[in-house]
């Protein structure tokens, strides 16, 4: 009887513990690629292969209909959102720039830490400003800091603030030696497997190239003429853009910056998140662990050459390329059905406004660096004072100096009040308002809700400025994005792999439903300021 007993004991304590265990993926891995606009996903279509976009859409889920409801529509705020759920209203990301008791700052500046692996002050970042959890974060508080977490990009930001307050690791590229560096916030040294990647000197390899179409030009339909000097701007000295590019010569004029701004430099990136999977042997543990990628030279080309340029059809080719060779890597090492992907961006772009206005389209330029001298000389002229009360215009918002203002005795609510008038004389401004007052202005409801989601009371500027579609802050060649428009907040959205069914919606979603997505299929809490809901 006893040992009975003691069977029955034992078949319980098994049985209490697979129902304890909480199936997940061995990895979940995130993909965001800068400036990508969802109709990316169809306009080259014939041309992807079956291993990469065609993949995803075939065997993934496609939410067809995915919306950033917030503005500015820009790099820092866009990865955060994926990874947060949230909005610069409650993250405090309010920009890539934004002010800090009155002072601009860079979204990942921090003086407080050293650089690792360069000398350069690029290397002085964290996510020091960041307010709330990621999806990583809460992972890692989940099993109890057993999961690993790395954060991969050329861009800072774009590593930095997806991997959160506490993960294992993130990395970005140093334009000053062409390596993955970090800072001492994550660690007093660079891990070996890093310092082995470095020593690769991949990026001197990929500059030596020369940039070729990987079709014959004629071919490339779905773009302009190619260097069509009023849509495109120079790379870099001089250098217009035209393929075949040779690399290294534009390599002796700017550097390793140069990389950023070609397709290579997604390879580089990819092959860094190779290095990551392999070095931390991420996919390996008990637990699972979590990848953030973000493949950021289309965004660095984008800005350069608009939405029409033979350059982005052949890198989105390219792309499709290597996101296939990515997929055939994480099947490999990871085991095909093991790993969780997603796939999406952190902003859209608007055409060119050359682009737009040679096809009869309304379109224009809204320079802030005007609107900001024009501002100051009428707000002095009724409320005078020894330093300006409007300290910048970024973000398309207008920034006061609000302790000026006070030791004046002014009222601040007075001077939003004279800007916002002047604005709406301005015939490219389609609403000025005051962003304390935004929920009750005359305009459409979902703007007015980007404006107020966008709205960091500590770091936003006072008065916001919606230009008219077409219109936009880029003096030159090229095109840029942070506006409400779907062309700047129609984003793709894809999940794949593990317990993802295929399928389509059309219904509409939004960045904030990638976090407690991911979260509810971990059965991990949410960010701790999440405000979107599970797609699944």
């Amino acid at each position: 009887m006893k040992k009975l007993l003691l069977l029955l004991l034992a078949s319980l304590c098994a049985t209490v513990a697979a129902v304890a265990q909480v199936e997940r993926p061995r990895l979940v891995v995130g993909i965001v690629v800068d400036q990508m606009r969802w109709d990316y996903l169809y306009r080259y279509a014939a041309r992807y292969g079956e291993g990469g976009f065609q993949r995803l859409l075939s065997q993934g889920y496609s939410c067809e209909q995915t919306f950033i409801p917030y503005i500015p529509s820009v790099t820092a705020i866009g990865h955060t959102c994926v990874w947060t759920g949230s909005v610069p209203s409650i993250t405090g990301i309010a920009g890539n720039d934004f002010c800090v008791d009155g002072r601009k700052v860079y979204c990942t500046d921090d003086a407080s830490v050293e650089p690792i692996g360069t000398d350069d002050e690029a290397g002085r970042m964290s996510p020091h400003n960041l307010w709330t959890t990621t999806i990583g974060d809460e992972l890692r508080i989940a099993t109890n800091d057993r999961s690993r977490v790395i954060g991969i990009s050329l861009k800072d930001r774009s590593s930095i603030l997806p991997a959160g307050r506490n993960p294992n690791g993130a990395y970005w590229y140093d334009n000053s030696t062409g390596r993955f560096v970090t800072s001492t916030y994550y660690a007093p040294r660079l891990p070996q497997w890093v310092e082995a990647f470095n020593a690769l000197r991949l990026p001197d390899s990929l500059l030596s190239l020369t940039w070729q179409t990987l079709y014959p030009t004629a071919t490339y339909i779905e773009s302009q003429s190619d260097n069509s000097p009023a849509y495109e701007a120079e790379i870099v000295g001089g250098a217009g853009v035209c393929l075949p590019l040779n690399l290294r010569n534009l390599f002796l004029k700017d550097g390793y910056e140069v990389l950023r701004k070609t397709p290579f430099g997604n390879t580089l990136t990819l092959h860094m998140a190779r290095a990551a999977i392999e070095g931390e042997q991420l996919g390996q543990h008990d637990d699972t662990d979590m990848l953030c990628i973000s493949l950021a030279s289309t965004d660095h080309l984008g800005h350069l050459v608009g939405t029409h340029a033979v350059e982005i059809e052949d890198t989105y080719l390219r792309l499709d390329q290597e996101i296939a060779s990515f997929l055939a890597y994480l099947d490999e090492h990871i085991g095909q059905g093991d790993y969780l992907l997603f796939l999406t961006a952190d902003h859209g772009v608007m055409n060119n406004s050359h682009y737009l206005t040679d096809r009869r389209i309304p379109s224009g330029i809204w320079s802030p660096d005007s609107a900001l001298s024009s501002l100051q000389q009428i707000v002095q002229q009724q409320f005078p004072a020894d330093t300006p009360l409007v300290s910048y215009v970024m973000n398309y918002q207008v920034f006061f100096n609000e302790r000026a203002i006070d030791s004046l005795g002014y009222d601040y609510a007075a001077v939003k009040a004279l800007v916002v008038n002047e604005l709406r004389h301005d015939p490219r401004i389609h609403y000025a308002c005051d962003m304390e007052q935004a929920a009750t202005q005359s305009i459409p409801a979902t703007i007015k809700e980007r404006i107020i989601n966008g709205y960091c009371r500590e770091r936003s500027g006072g008065v916001q400025i919606i230009p008219k579609p077409g219109y936009h802050d880029r003096t030159e060649p090229g095109t840029t994005h942070s506006a409400w428009n779907p062309y700047d907040t129609h984003i793709p959205l894809l999940f794949y792999g593990w317990h993802i069914p295929h399928g389509t919606t059309t219904r509409t979603t939004y960045m904030t439903d990638i976090a407690p997505t991911v979260a509810a299929l971990l059965h991990i809490q949410m960010p701790s300021g999440c405000v979107g809901t599970p797609v699944f």
